[in-house]
């Protein structure tokens, strides 16, 4: 029997023939396990970016989410902001007038009276006529 693979081994490598086609069938078998390799990678990495898809979906929902919440939140600052500078609009003329009451009163009486002077809100409006009594606004007033 030990002569058997000797045969065997001496056949193959005496028919060119045969040691071309056991060459041929391992390079097929290579390819092919390599093949299969490549298509496993690439389903990997489809059902990889599959996932980011997905994930990067539902950040942006998120986030399209949060950028609605803002924006609500700007719009009624906003709105506040607007009704705050019309009352401080408002209450300045009225300061104004006041003032302007009194320095005719100061002319006819004689009489010296202190007003404070006004400062421009548009300018400087954290600088409010009467810091030392706040003004009570309430948005909700103009709500429809």
């Amino acid at each position: 029997m030990s002569s058997f693979p000797v045969r065997q081994a001496s056949s193959l490598e005496g028919d060119p023939q045969l040691m071309i086609d056991e060459r041929k069938r391992k390079r097929m078998l290579s390819n092919r396990e390599s093949a299969r390799r490549s298509r496993i990678r690439k389903q990997r990495h489809l059902d990889d970016l599959i996932n980011q898809e997905a994930q990067l979906k539902n950040q942006n929902g998120k986030i399209a989410m949060q950028i609605n919440l803002v924006t609500q939140k700007h719009t009624k600052v906003e709105a506040e902001n607007a009704i705050l500078r019309a009352q401080v609009s408002e209450l300045t003329e009225r300061v104004r007038s006041v003032n302007s009451v009194l320095h005719f009163f100061e002319g006819v009486s004689g009489m010296t009276i202190d007003t404070p002077k006004m400062p421009d809100p548009l300018l400087k409006p954290w600088q409010l006529p009467s810091a030392a009594q706040p003004i009570m606004a309430n948005a909700d007033i103009f709500q429809l």
